[in-house]
């Protein structure tokens, strides 16, 4: 059983590399203007593939400025983009963006890079929010405030570029809890089986400057709903 979930996961990750950056690069160099639908068709398409399916809890707000959620690996992204239509702007380092061909997932949908290796990477991601909160056609700034992949059910201390931001242009956030992900594909112990990803919609809330607990507040939310998945249905993050 356990070479059989070995298997499945060098599947997983062979079909995830070939749609990415086979099928969904070139379309979005054909269709530039179909880029964000090329997204989510596709990723469905990858959920589908791998033996997964989605159920969302909640509601989903597209007219928040921010999503912020958890992260266990490449599946949370991929189903974020397949569970509906929003135009997602994904918060990616820098070295995603500079992998040969597959930064073009990034670079060709204009997400928004960022350097941590650079004193002016948060100014350029504040610039960048500011850019897309203010513009015509509402894209919604995604982020992984943990900065950072884990295996985990304790979410990772809260990175403080995130709060900046924030704070800065008063943002209205929704917090997204994903769990069971790790099921249908576990990036850190390379395994991989049929699984329903769960995604629960937290209420959304606007930024102030007045609530100086507001962060350590989200993350306590968020880490809650993780505790609860896990203790009544035995959902790991």
């Amino acid at each position: 059983m356990k070479i059989f979930a070995k298997i499945r996961f060098y599947y997983g990750a062979a079909t995830i590399s070939f749609i990415a950056a086979g099928i969904m690069v070139p379309l979005m160099m054909l269709f530039p203007k179909k880029k964000s639908n090329i997204l989510h068709y596709w990723n469905k398409v990858i959920i589908f593939l791998l033996g997964g399916k989605i159920i969302s809890h909640g509601e989903r707000d597209n007219s928040v400025d921010m999503f912020v959620a958890n992260h266990q690996g490449i599946i949370d992204i991929i189903s974020l983009e397949a569970d509906s239509n929003t135009d997602i702007r994904w918060v990616a380092k820098k070295q995603l963006f500079d992998a040969p061909w597959f930064g073009y997932l990034l670079k060709l949908p204009n997400m928004i890079e960022i350097d941590r290796e650079n004193k002016t990477g948060l100014v350029k991601l504040l610039r960048d929010t500011k850019e897309t909160i203010e513009a015509e056609h509402k894209r919604v700034i995604t982020i992984f405030p943990e900065g950072t992949r884990t295996d985990k059910q304790a979410l990772l201390e809260f990175k403080g570029g995130t709060k900046i931001i924030a704070e800065k242009l008063e943002l209205t956030i929704q917090p997204i809890v994903i769990s069971n992900s790790k099921k249908l594909l576990n990036e850190h112990r390379k395994t991989a089986g049929n699984a329903t990803v769960h995604i629960t919609y937290l209420e959304p809330f606007k930024v102030s400057k007045a609530n100086k607990e507001w962060y350590n507040e989200l993350q306590q939310t968020m880490q809650q709903c993780i505790d609860n998945e896990y203790n009544q249905h035995k959902r790991e993050r």
